[in-house]
């Protein structure tokens, strides 16, 4: 019967696909159907549409053109096939990454032990409260910040002049700013924007100590302000600060301080194929606590003083991670400071006549000195290395953007930051080892 059936199944889809001369079905169709199922076959389906299944596929025996499983197409893995929901081999990238740092993380723990300590890093704090250069310095800013204040407050009188012919002119385009600005101060959410401030009147210490708290290193006389302060979000940044300062803490003592102390041998003995292994073993933990930094603070930490104040630009950062060349890489990671050198640095300097290739060259250079000096006065020591490897972002930033487009760019500027850091860290590392604990054991 099974049999028959089929026979009949084949018989009945050849008979659709024949032409008929009577409207849909003529005697010898209507007579085969019906030995058909008499046959022991199933019934004729209609001649209207396929029927569908559950997934939406044609069911079997619907018609002749159900048989053709071919079409023109492409491989998936082929760029004309225009497939690009790769989701599958991200999450397959996430797993091994996890995989192998889980190795990793083993390896380490069986080898040191538990090393994380939080209460060690409190006491390095208090054994010695008189000697917090951070604190220092900000308490002296203060006074910098209250001098700069007090001249510009005195000044303000000799641009009266100024101002009252400002003044004026403000009042005769009134009417016509009005509708403008009436437009340009809704907010998204529907707020309105404050009244705007005017020179002088933005001199006193309320706005002083705004600017100086706020989330931006450029002044301006009207912030942009958000209309009431979020407190879940808050909430939630302020639980991201706290997780991630002890993240990064036990990462660095119980995976960054081992690997770093096992490298000093190496550099000792001048062994470069054990320095490569230590640089290439420390670049994944340094990578992956600078990943934490970056979240932690220009994410969970900003946002979180910029709630507090409702300051409303939160641009601290764009798109860094697609960087397809080193250039994009420095405008984008770091908005507060990009905007300041642009603001008052790199567009002063264009303004004096000076060349896009020479401002660059010097906001570099500022950066430069910057970045060594962050790193030498904690550590008491000069060596250069910070900034020969800013200055050295140069020379990169145009090798990559000539011989490296797209992925391949961002690749390169992915392996610089990867291997770059470590390099930087080892170098300060074993001059301060050599310097503080060779030094003095040598002199004795």
């Amino acid at each position: 019967m099974g049999d028959r059936g089929g026979a009949g199944g084949s018989r009945r889809r050849r008979t659709g696909s024949r032409p008929s001369s009577q409207g849909g079905g003529g005697p010898a169709v209507a007579e085969e159907e019906a030995r058909d199922v008499g046959a022991g076959g199933d019934p004729p389906a209609p001649a209207t549409a396929p029927d569908k299944d559950e997934d939406g596929d044609s069911a079997v025996g619907s018609g002749h053109w159900d048989l053709r499983c071919h079409r023109l197409q492409d491989s998936l893995f082929s760029s004309d096939s225009g497939f690009s929901n790769y989701r599958g081999i991200l999450n397959w990238c996430v797993v091994m990454l996890i995989l192998s740092n889980a190795r990793l993380f083993l390896e380490n723990l069986i080898k040191y032990g538990i090393l994380v300590d939080p209460i060690q890093v409190v006491s390095l704090f208090l054994k010695d409260p008189y000697s917090w250069p951070a604190l220092c310095l900000v308490i002296v800013a203060n006074v910098f910040a209250v001098a700069a204040f007090q001249v510009e407050k005195r000044l303000a009188v000799l641009f009266s002049y100024r101002d009252v012919n400002l003044w004026c002119r403000e009042r005769r385009a009134k009417a016509k700013a009005k509708a403008t600005s009436a437009s340009a101060g809704k907010k998204a959410n529907g707020g309105a924007a404050p009244s705007t401030v005017s020179y002088p009147d933005n001199l006193t210490y309320r706005d002083l100590y705004y600017f100086l708290l706020a989330p931006t290193l450029c002044y301006e006389l009207n912030f942009p302000r958000s209309p009431r302060i979020r407190k879940r979000f808050l909430l939630r940044r302020l639980l991201e600060m706290l997780f991630l300062t002890q993240l990064q803490v036990g990462l660095i003592q119980q995976w960054m301080v081992p690997t770093i102390q096992n490298s000093m041998k190496p550099f000792k003995d001048m062994d470069y194929s054990r320095i490569i292994e230590r640089l290439l073993k420390l670049a994944v933990p340094n990578h992956l606590i600078w990943l934490i930094f970056f979240y932690w603070f220009f994410h969970s930490c900003m946002n979180a003083v910029a709630e507090l104040m409702q300051f409303g630009d939160r641009e601290f950062y764009r798109d860094w991670w697609n960087s397809e060349s080193v250039t994009y890489f420095w405008q984008n990671w770091n908005i507060p400071v990009h905007k300041w050198c642009l603001r008052h640095f790199y567009k002063p300097m264009l303004r004096r006549g000076s060349s896009k290739w020479v401002a660059r060259m010097g906001v570099f250079f500022a950066s430069a000195f910057f970045h060594e000096y962050l790193v030498s006065i904690p550590l008491h020591m000069f060596r250069l290395w910070a900034f020969t490897g800013m200055m050295a972002q140069l020379p990169l930033a145009w090798i990559v953007s000539r011989f490296f487009q797209g992925n391949y760019g961002n690749a390169a500027v992915w392996l610089t930051l990867i291997i770059g850091q470590p390099v930087a860290v080892l170098m300060y590392v074993h001059d301060y080892y050599v310097l503080n604990y060779e030094a003095p054991v040598a002199g004795a």
